[in-house]
């Protein structure tokens, strides 16, 4: 399963040794952090501990480098799109304005500005890369009881682990709708301009939107014969047992977690100013 994206990859490591209620946690203790504040030096130290936590887990770069480079797409949107909306951010943020170079109209360039693009660069590279070594260590049906232990209803958390179940399915048929495509015919290769490999994948999306129809009706129907939703409680299959390990990481996290937010708002603002 490891050719998939997003999808989870057995690996014998400590980070997949812990429980999945330990890790969501950490994950939850890591989101707020990271989305609460706006000190460069958290966002660095978070994004360095986090490349080491992707090397402990031992997946490899290149079994989520799809995932990677979709992320940096979207960054790049992102970072353009403030900056053609609010070029001036980090000025009205900071309360500085260092010019670099005059542009055209309100569009200049200022350090102000840069640095804001930077944080706004760290957050992405924090939080994405955390979610994405949380689903490739838990399985999927670890990760649903995860969830309902910490008091998400079983239907949510069931269908969390259907959801993670199936985007390796989805591939998989892309992958076999295309083969017989292109045995048919159709160029996909990179040989092919860009705009017949467009329409190329048009013709695979319908097979695989009547593929995925099919694979849902025959799920639902099989969690109607078993009466699931039937009771308020259910028991799992897969539910890994809590150890001291798991104790240790989450006591150190809570620790890390109220240090980082006692840095970042020991000033009474949650943007660190280099320009002060």
């Amino acid at each position: 399963m490891s050719r998939f994206m997003l999808s989870y990859i057995q690996r014998d490591s400590s980070i997949h040794q812990l429980t999945g209620v330990t890790k969501l946690i950490v994950f939850i203790l890591w989101s707020i952090l990271a989305m609460a504040g706006f000190d460069t030096r958290i966002m660095l130290i978070m994004s360095g501990i986090g490349i080491v936590l992707f090397c402990i887990s031992k997946t490899k770069l290149k079994e989520v480098s799809f995932i990677f480079k979709m992320l940096l797409v979207f960054m790049i949107l992102n970072l353009l799109g403030i900056y053609l909306f609010a070029p001036e951010q980090g000025v009205l943020i900071y309360g500085t304005r260092h010019l670099i170079f005059n542009g055209i109209g309100r569009y200049t360039l200022t350090w102000e500005q840069l640095f804001y693009s930077f944080n706004v660069l760290l957050k992405y590279s924090m939080i994405v890369p955390a979610a994405i070594l949380l689903i490739v260590t838990t399985h999927p049906s670890e990760f649903a009881s995860s969830l309902h232990k910490i008091g998400v209803s079983y239907y949510i958390a069931y269908a969390f682990s259907l959801s993670l179940r199936y985007i390796p399915d989805v591939q998989r048929d892309y992958q076999a709708i295309s083969m017989a495509q292109q045995a048919r015919g159709i160029e996909l290769s990179k040989k092919a301009s860009l705009k017949k490999r467009l329409k190329g994948a048009a013709a695979i999306l319908m097979p695989l939107v009547f593929s995925s129809l099919d694979r849902i009706d025959a799920i639902s129907h099989a969690m109607e014969l078993r009466s699931f939703g039937k009771g308020r409680k259910r028991t799992w299959y897969v539910s890994a047992p809590f150890k001291k390990r798991d104790a240790v990481v989450l006591v150190v996290s809570c620790m890390l977690f109220v240090l980082g937010l006692w840095v970042t708002y020991k000033d009474g603002s949650r943007y660190f100013n280099p320009f002060l």
